[in-house]
């Protein structure tokens, strides 16, 4: 245990271990874009994949904080969001209410690894949120950064046919959409601990990854409630029960735990965009569980080589200043 402290202490900050980092957690994500499909193929309400999921990460977090932390600390989350309710209700709304429903509703249009390819626009989408957060981006981050989304675009063309226009719309708009969302809610929670760094207030609560998902999720109910009436959907089965389960304690745990770990650590704009740019592998995981699980072709030579121009940007990337 010493040595992994010690481990941590030294590495935590280097653009290698947040490439790992971001790396693991970008695994963990792709399980949600696989597994929504399933449940839409299925025939499961896009509102319940996302809802659930808000319902068990709630019960799961709470329980967890009360076991390994206690139930005075799991009183002083709540205290935290009782306390900046209007804070993480906007933040939950946008970084996991807006975010999740959207990617959700799209997976009932679109093939998982065409949701994880779209999804890679987030990218594009965090240089504009980081430049309107007042982040100083290097010239060389931003070539990288559209270096590596023409690898992206080439691997979806490797695969892309027009054949229900309509379809195509309503799959890829809403990710469009979400790729924005994510980056907001989370750089708004990174924004709000600096703020509080910097004002010397208390800020030790929302410096734990998994309080920061909690109070997301928490913050984003009041959305899910508005959203269920204006969906009006399907009761789900119980195969969707335990498919959402599982997306809860892989991607929504494990996944924006690791996730936010790394942002947390990333000391420079160049790294922050470092740890967002490593959500384009998941692209290369959904591509492999959709040849696994549902038997999709290898890519072509255009998709490999946008494989390869996106290996390239994302080792580029860590050696940019």
């Amino acid at each position: 245990m010493n040595r992994i402290k010690t481990f941590l202490q030294v590495h935590s900050h280097s653009p290698l271990f947040l490439l790992f980092i971001g790396l693991l957690s970008s695994l963990f994500f792709t399980v949600t874009f696989l597994i929504n499909r399933s449940i839409s193929l299925e025939g499961g309400h896009w509102f319940y994949s996302g809802g659930l999921r808000l319902i068990y990460a709630i019960v799961l977090f709470s329980v967890g904080f009360i076991i390994f932390k206690g139930l005075d600390y799991f009183k002083l989350v709540i205290k935290e969001y009782l306390n900046n309710f209007k804070f993480w209700t906007i933040a939950g709304s946008i970084g996991f209410g807006g975010f999740y429903s959207l990617l959700c509703y799209s997976a009932a249009f679109s093939p998982a690894w065409i949701v994880a390819t779209t999804w890679q626009i987030t990218i594009v989408s965090s240089l504009f949120v980081l430049t309107f957060f007042g982040k100083k981006l290097s010239k060389r981050i931003w070539f990288f950064t559209i270096f590596i989304f023409t690898g992206i675009i080439l691997v979806n063309l490797s695969h892309f046919e027009i054949s229900n226009l309509e379809t195509l719309f309503l799959g890829s708009i809403p990710i469009l959409v979400a790729s924005f969302c994510y980056p907001i809610g989370n750089q708004m929670v990174w924004e709000e601990k600096k703020k509080r760094k910097d004002e010397n207030k208390n800020f030790e609560i929302i410096n734990n990854s998994f309080v920061k998902v909690f109070l997301l999720v928490l913050g984003s109910f009041p959305f899910w409630i508005i959203l269920y009436f204006l969906s009006d959907p399907v009761a789900p089965n119980t195969s969707q029960y335990i498919s959402v389960a599982i997306i809860t304690i892989i991607s929504g745990v494990l996944a924006t735990s690791l996730f936010l770990y790394a942002r947390s650590n990333a000391n420079s704009s160049s790294k922050l965009m470092l740890v967002d740019s490593t959500q384009a592998s998941q692209v290369f995981f959904a591509l492999s569980g959709e040849m696994l699980f549902f038997n999709a072709s290898f890519p072509n030579a255009i998709g490999i080589i946008g494989l390869l121009i996106t290996i390239i940007g994302l080792v580029a990337i860590t050696k940019s200043k």
